[in-house]
């Protein structure tokens, strides 16, 4: 059975190196142990999410999904996203962590972002 994707559709995805590099060349911020998420304005109507989770953050392949699985769950439960472009990147250990940990940790920087993205007049 397929994994339903209904609520993460392809317009809400970064997909390519530029989309991604325009994020990492003047992002928004925020981390702690677990993950960095940067943000910046788009232009674009809809939210959209890229993810970064290496090797280095999680040697498994499984865990690396885990990771990614999470991230996106995360994101498309968030109701007040402004319109930017989001790059989760995971930090080393975070695939040792329980899995309540890291959704909190998640929530807390999409909220800090939106807050950002609120202050600086760019809703959308």
């Amino acid at each position: 059975m397929l994994p339903d994707t209904s609520g993460f559709s392809p317009d809400q995805r970064l997909h390519t190196a530029a989309e991604f590099g325009r994020v990492f060349a003047e992002p928004a911020r925020s981390s702690d142990r677990f993950f960095t998420v940067l943000a910046r304005s788009s232009g674009r109507a809809v939210a959209r999410l890229g993810l970064t989770v290496s090797r280095r953050a999680a040697r498994r392949a499984v865990d690396r999904n885990k990771l990614k699985r999470l991230a996106r769950e995360s994101f498309r439960q968030q109701c007040a996203l402004p319109a930017w472009d989001f790059v989760v990147l995971a930090r080393a250990g975070a695939d040792r962590a329980e899995r309540p940990a890291l959704r909190a940790s998640l929530d807390r920087h999409f909220e800090q972002l939106t807050k950002a993205a609120t202050a600086a007049g760019h809703h959308g």
